[in-house]
């Protein structure tokens, strides 16, 4: 399937700002699920400061606010192509070792929510059915719902609030899945929706690693296995190190951030 992706983000500051900067992961990386045609990253109010690929081989700018600006708009335009593996990515693996993903991070730390849940994928006859229990079980325990978290809620509090978004399902499932002996991590991205083209929000899901098949993947808040529809822009332990803009300013005055995402074919 061919995707293309126009990704806008507007900061505005309500005094000029003195500093800013911003760890961008909008660019998709090439894998066996999906190859690259074309991206660019447009700044206005700032630059690209440097370009990089982290410790989880995602792809990083930093951009920094030119001082004294009062707006500055990060656009992603990006054209890729991707296809259907029934959720598998396989034996794909960068510079960050697999126990890292079994390690448990302040967002996913698991308490009574996490264990029970663990106990999900304990009870399969075979591994990749017990996640498949687990996936649906996190979404019955924890409804679509938008609102009722925050970037900062962890997989725990998420469980105890009893509604979430994309984000806490993901944390969900991979802390649940670490708790359970298996690898798993955050995976970033967006969602081809046939019905829209506008859409609020960048998605997110979580992978799990099995010995026999590699990375396979699962998106908790839809109930099914990523496929075609699914560009991948960056991994991580947890939502943080795979978030598509997060950083720092320094200065007087408040801000507010502008998203405006389309995903089309």
């Amino acid at each position: 399937m061919l995707l293309n992706i126009k990704h806008v983000t507007r900061y505005d500051y309500d005094e000029p700002v003195d500093y800013a900067l911003q760890k961008v992961r909008l660019r998709p990386l090439e894998n066996p699920l999906q190859k690259v045609v074309d991206c660019k990253l447009q700044i206005d109010g700032g630059q690209i400061e440097a370009s990089y690929s982290d410790h989880f081989g995602n792809h990083v700018d930093l951009v920094s606010a030119e001082p004294g600006t009062r707006q500055m708009t990060l656009t992603a335009e990006c054209t890729a192509t991707t296809r259907d593996s029934s959720g598998i990515l396989g034996k794909v693996y960068g510079r960050a070792p697999l126990w890292l993903f079994r390690q448990p991070t302040e967002a996913t730390k698991p308490g009574d929510g996490i264990i029970e849940l663990a106990n999900v994928v304990a009870k399969a006859n075979a591994p990749l059915d017990g996640l498949h229990d687990l996936s649906s079980a996190i979404l019955a325990r924890v409804p679509y719902q938008i609102g009722k978290t925050e970037t900062a809620t962890t997989a725990e509090e998420a469980i105890t609030i009893g509604q979430g978004v994309c984000q806490d399902h993901a944390n969900i499932f991979v802390a649940a899945a670490r708790k359970a002996g298996v690898p798993a991590r955050y995976v970033s991205g967006y969602l081809y929706m046939p019905d829209r083209v506008d859409q609020d929000a960048s998605h997110a899901w979580a992978e799990a690693h099995l010995d026999e098949l590699g990375w396979v993947g699962f998106d908790v808040s839809n109930g099914v296995s990523p496929d075609e529809k699914y560009l991948r822009i960056a991994i991580g332990r947890d939502a943080s190190d795979a978030a598509p803009i997060s950083g720092l300013r320094m200065g007087p005055g408040a801000e507010a951030m502008i998203v405006s995402l389309q995903v089309q074919q």
